[in-house]
């Protein structure tokens, strides 16, 4: 069986989702720089951006504060608030306009009550549960004589709530950008040319969500091998 963490299974399941990883975070990171040095013709900041996407989509009683740190911008639906970071919140850049209305996408789909959205939600405590237990249970069951397989198995189910819960988040993360793309152009807080370059930034943020699902999975297809080989070898 080898270790977990070091068999030759890491390698042959893991490398290629390491590798999409690196390069959707290099993606973003140069997307988000590049148009961090466009200015929109209009001058609205990341703020006044996610207000007008608000405005929109005729949604109340959501505010707009800022936060520490960079891409840390998220909007809580328990809060009613849209958390957007220091290079976003005041900032007027393409960047900041497109990644503001995406949070603000996020809020729309909650005031709409948009489906895999609330599925998500109804996921998220699962998943705490889940992501708490399933890798020591996954270990522990390892280490014992394969009869006791169970306890993998358990484990397994447990990882298997976070990978679904990852699968939901796509369609959750690409509705948000199409909401957002679709109140800037309609809003008109951006023009079609500065459009295009918002969506580009969108575009390179969701390579983060496809490649954190393509983790999960070819995580969840390695634990999967190596119980079926220790099955085999018994």
């Amino acid at each position: 069986m080898g270790y977990y963490y070091f068999d030759y299974t890491y390698f042959l399941y893991m490398l290629p989702a390491l590798v999409l990883s690196l390069y959707a975070q290099f993606k973003v990171k140069a997307t988000f720089e590049k148009y961090s040095r466009v200015t929109s013709s209009r001058g609205l900041t990341g703020r006044e951006a996610a207000e007008a996407v608000l405005r929109f989509g005729s949604v109340r009683g959501v505010s707009v504060r800022q936060i520490p740190g960079s891409l840390t911008d998220h909007f809580d639906p328990r809060t009613g608030v849209i958390s957007l970071s220091a290079p976003v919140y005041s900032v007027s850049s393409i960047s900041a306009v497109g990644v503001a209305a995406h949070e603000a996408g996020h809020a729309i789909q909650h005031a709409v009550g948009y489906l895999p959205n609330r599925i998500r939600g109804f996921l998220v405590p699962v998943t705490n549960f889940g992501s708490r237990l399933s890798m020591p249970l996954i270990l522990i069951g390892l280490l014992l004589p394969v009869q006791y397989d169970f306890v993998v198995l358990i484990g397994i189910a447990l990882y298997s709530l976070m990978v679904l819960f990852q699968l939901v988040t796509l369609p959750v993360e690409f509705n948000a950008s199409r909401r957002a793309v679709r109140a800037l152009d309609q809003a008109g807080v951006l023009y079609p040319n500065e459009l295009a370059g918002a969506e580009k930034v969108l575009r390179a943020a969701a390579l983060t969500y496809l490649a954190a699902t393509f983790t999960s999975l070819m995580s969840l297809l390695r634990l999967l091998a190596i119980v079926g080989s220790r099955r085999r070898r018994d």
